[in-house]
């Protein structure tokens, strides 16, 4: 059994495995019949005006610090990436701390720009045995199976004698925290349900067992949303190391869940990717006999050895403000919308990042 950090657990617990899963389409339909109240504000506005206690400080040492060359006006292009926390992608996460120590990166390319679909870099000889650069010595191998994680518990009969079962105390925890209303659970065509949690996207289903009884098994894995951040590998059994890494450019590639690991995502400098050259060799590669050129990576380094580095800061998203931005980015009602859209995908309530101030 994977323990899960004590907010993921307490957030399992409100999914409420033999219930139906609350939508914020649900919570719309209440609000329409005057049950509850939300502010007109726009998400914008809701975020600026999140009190500083709702908002959780990144650690330098969970930061990537991605210097590409120049734009051609000389403009410095810094991009800051985010590593993922437990209990995902832990092993890749390890070997990608070893590759930006040793600075394994410095000097290489981004390789692949493909239209809608992902930005990627390493070495771009990586094909070449006697081109390539050597590895670290000391990374790590995962499992297919480290792509989600899963976890079993006990369940109990409910006192009323309904069947219904819930989830133990001990499971739960009993940590006093805050805890996300039922309306940021989100139904998805992928999932069971998804929602931000610990700051992430993140989605939920059942087990391949796929029972509710005594022992009932769940999974749960990170989303590919804009700006998320993974590993690059060949086919199956091949899971990649961590030296070849992309970031989504585009529409969610939802499908890619579960397939590939992810391990991060921007959370500043996204626009450096976005608007790279599009490579015109298959998948977006850059063909140089076609004139494309690599553009060249100065360094990837951990935010602890960035000496100019702000510090970052999240809206928590077990805090009441993230709620109301949720709600608010899925029924938008400042004055330019005519109707709530009742509901949104997971990947259109992005979690807001700013620098501290």
């Amino acid at each position: 059994m994977n323990k899960l950090p004590l907010n993921f657990a307490a957030t399992l617990a409100l999914l409420q495995l033999a219930a139906p899963t609350p939508s914020l389409a649900q919570a719309s339909a209440a609000q329409a019949a005057g049950k509850t109240k939300r502010s007109p504000l726009a998400p914008s506005e809701i975020v600026a005006a999140a009190p500083q206690a709702d908002w959780t400080r990144i650690a330098p040492s969970d930061l990537l610090v991605m210097e590409l060359a120049p734009d051609m006006k000389g403009k410095p292009r810094r991009i800051v990436i985010q590593l993922m926390p437990p209990p995902f992608s832990q092993g890749w996460i390890g070997n990608i701390r070893k590759l930006a120590a040793a600075h394994w990166w410095d000097g290489m390319s981004i390789n692949r720009v493909q239209d809608n679909y992902v930005v990627q870099w390493g070495d771009p000889n990586a094909d070449d045995k006697v081109k390539a650069k050597a590895l670290p010595t000391g990374l790590a191998t995962m499992a297919e199976s480290e792509y989600f994680t899963t976890f079993k518990f006990a369940q109990r009969e409910k006192s009323d004698g309904s069947g219904r079962s819930e989830v133990p105390l001990s499971v739960v925890g009993k940590d006093g925290g805050r805890r996300p209303s039922s309306d940021l659970w989100w139904k998805d065509p992928y999932a069971l349900a998804t929602a931000n949690v610990s700051g992430w996207p993140t989605a939920f289903d059942f087990g391949e067992d796929g029972m509710v009884g005594k022992m009932t098994e769940m999974t749960s894995w990170p989303v590919h949303c804009y700006g998320m951040v993974g590993v690059g590998r060949d086919l199956s059994p091949n899971t990649g190391s961590g030296a070849e890494l992309y970031v989504v450019i585009g529409h969610a590639p939802r499908h890619l869940d579960r397939n590939i690991a992810l391990v991060g995502r921007v959370i500043e400098g996204m626009e450096y990717f976005s608007s790279l050259p599009r490579g015109h060799g298959g998948l977006g590669f850059y063909d140089l006999e076609q004139g494309d050129e690599r553009v060249p990576i100065v360094s990837i380094h951990p935010g602890v050895e960035v000496k100019d580095l702000p510090a970052y800061e999240y809206l928590s998203t077990e805090s009441a403000s993230f709620a109301h931005y949720a709600d608010a980015r899925a029924n938008r009602r400042d004055a330019f919308f005519i109707r709530p859209a009742g509901g949104a995908d997971i990947c259109n309530i992005p979690v807001p990042v700013r620098r501290v101030k």
